[in-house]
């Protein structure tokens, strides 16, 4: 799959092709268009060329009462690199042969096809889906298992990598999605900086071994608490504890754990290891330092236990993670 390097001002856009169809949501179809299309104007960050779709005769309708016209219709599959289905109809109908045909055509040709919410189903009945795992909305994920028993649907996760096919559960998870296959192509520091523009996490846990993103600090509004977890995100090399954490916050333990959870999602714990495995992350895709000086950086403090770390959530090694994207970007801007 071509990534892209910050450092290539001069690398062809990757083209992103995003299907519309007759009655869809637009909060569906704005998810890509944001995370990859709206971000543009900057001249730091890489290039997309994000095109949207038709699935059907223009102008289309949406959920929202006003019509979309795109600029292309199926045709604008042809030469993309990555085919997004943002969304399907509540129904889950049977796609139209034309656009099956197209998937279909577009998966042969090598694109990264990636099914957002119920977008799974389109894929699925081209056969894309077939003997992989995939997500979809929850609601809806029976249905997709009972469809398509070629599929091996997750009901559990948030978002589903399976190689050639990228697949997300419902409405937010999308976002999660994008930012995930952004952060494939582009790195985390990127993927972190779209997000905090979004005021979206970079990653929420999804129960499967994912990279992992640094989550957001919590909002200003909340005094010495968002405070306390700059500072922490800000000094990762260095050991903290949550009795110091609680009393520079001027709460109780029992009220800090209590209230960290309510505004982050997970435990104190599992937040510093994500926070350390994503400062790990940018350190081997940005720098050439070695592996022990990226651990004590990180707050590892010994390669081996930043090894481990890795092995346990990422499923690799340090070494092996940045060869591995290091060859992804010798292939920024090949067709």
């Amino acid at each position: 799959m071509p990534t892209i390097s910050d450092t290539s001002a001069t690398s062809a856009p990757l083209r992103i092709a995003v299907i519309a169809f007759d009655g869809m949501t637009p909060f569906h179809l704005s998810v890509p268009c944001l995370v990859f299309g709206a971000q543009t104007d900057e001249a730091d960050l890489p290039p997309f060329h994000v095109r949207v779709c038709a699935a059907d005769p223009a102008p289309l309708r949406t959920a929202a009462g006003f019509c979309i016209t795109p600029e292309f219709g199926l045709e604008g599959l042809e030469d993309a690199d990555i085919v997004i289905m943002p969304a399907w109809h509540d129904d889950c109908r049977d796609a139209a042969p034309s656009l099956v045909a197209a998937l279909q055509a577009a998966s042969r040709r090598g694109a990264r096809m990636v099914g957002l919410c119920l977008g799974a189903f389109p894929l699925a009945q081209g056969g894309l889906l077939d003997g992989k795992r995939a997500a979809t909305h929850w609601g809806m994920a029976e249905q997709l298992a009972a469809r398509y028993p070629r599929v091996r649907v997750d009901r559990e996760v948030l978002y589903v990598d399976d190689g050639a096919v990228l697949t997300s559960a419902g409405v937010a998870a999308g976002l999660d999605c994008c930012l995930y296959l952004l952060r494939q192509l582009a790195g985390a520091e990127v993927a972190n900086r779209v997000a905090r523009r979004l005021l979206v996490a970079p990653h929420r846990q999804g129960g499967q071994a994912q990279f992992i993103e640094r989550p957001l600090p919590v909002s200003g509004s909340e005094g010495r608490f968002a405070e306390v977890l700059a500072c922490v995100t800000a000094n990762l090399g260095q050991a903290h504890s949550i009795d110091a954490l609680a009393e520079r916050a001027a709460m109780s333990r029992r009220n800090f754990t209590r209230h960290f959870r309510q505004a982050t999602g997970t435990s104190f714990k599992q937040w510093l290891l994500n926070q350390r495995l994503a400062h790990a992350q940018g350190l081997l895709e940005k720098s050439a330092a070695s592996i022990d000086v990226v651990a004590q950086e990180a707050g590892f403090g010994t390669a081996l236990s930043l090894r481990q770390h890795f092995r346990a959530n990422l499923q690799t090694s340090p070494s092996a993670y940045r060869k591995l994207f290091r060859q992804q970007l010798g292939h920024v801007g090949q067709p």
